[in-house]
């Protein structure tokens, strides 16, 4: 054996040991990925069927979910949204234990942060459903209200209602996803100061002749029973 066949032997035996002695664990790996989703897909399959015998999304269109959304573009259907998060929860953990099988320790890491996340966007999802739902039934309240008073601005008034509570809402959801809490803690005060000084004012200058009647009709109630 030549000395040039000694210098490239050597660490060809070297890769070569190493590739057999990682080549279990690679498929190994693949397997556990595999598996993993294909009951991500299967589950996924059986949510949606599921959400779909529920009548889920006929709710949502009843409670006037689902337009909202439209409004902003977007199409939301219940059945899949939570199909599509069942699957990738459950491809993300299939992905946790093929790195672990590969000794990736920092992708395990992440990736183990990625699903710790995942409640965070439920409950975001949960705050905006209730938030539209909580709007919509202010909505009609303020506006039955409001009517019944025989008030001006009925639509006015409870178009603002609704999308104060709509933009709560949204901000308390921007919160819950950790996306600039800070920032978002700052707008919430001001804007609730906002609103505040801006309901002083429409009730102060609105409803100084109402105030003025009913302080007038008080003192001569006081002055009759004396």
């Amino acid at each position: 054996m030549s000395f040039t066949q000694q210098i490239f032997q050597g660490p060809l035996l070297e890769l070569w040991e190493t590739i057999v002695a990682y080549l279990p664990n690679l498929i190994g790996a693949l397997f556990v990925f595999c598996i993993g989703v294909t009951i991500a897909l299967v589950l996924c399959r059986v949510v949606v069927k599921i959400i779909a015998l529920l009548r889920v999304d006929e709710l949502s269109k009843r409670l006037e979910i689902t337009s909202q959304f439209q409004r902003f573009g977007l199409r939301l259907h219940i059945g899949e949204l939570l199909g599509w998060i069942v699957k990738w929860f459950f491809i993300i953990i299939a992905l946790i234990a093929a790195t672990d099988i590969l000794g990736w320790d920092q992708v395990t890491n992440y990736l183990q942060r990625v699903v710790l996340f995942i409640p965070n966007v439920i409950i975001a999802v949960i705050i905006l459903l209730a938030g539209i739902l909580l709007g919509n039934f202010v909505q009609r309240v303020v506006k039955t209200a409001v009517e019944a008073a025989h008030l001006a601005s009925a639509d006015l008034l409870s178009g603002m209602a609704k999308w104060a509570i709509l933009v709560f809402s949204f901000m308390a959801a921007l919160v819950q996803l950790q996306i600039a809490p800070e920032l978002i803690r700052v707008l919430f005060t001001g804007l609730i100061a906002m609103i505040s000084i801006a309901g002083g004012l429409a009730f102060g200058l609105g409803g100084k002749e109402h105030a003025h009647r009913f302080l007038d009709r008080l003192k001569n109630d006081i002055s009759s029973d004396q």
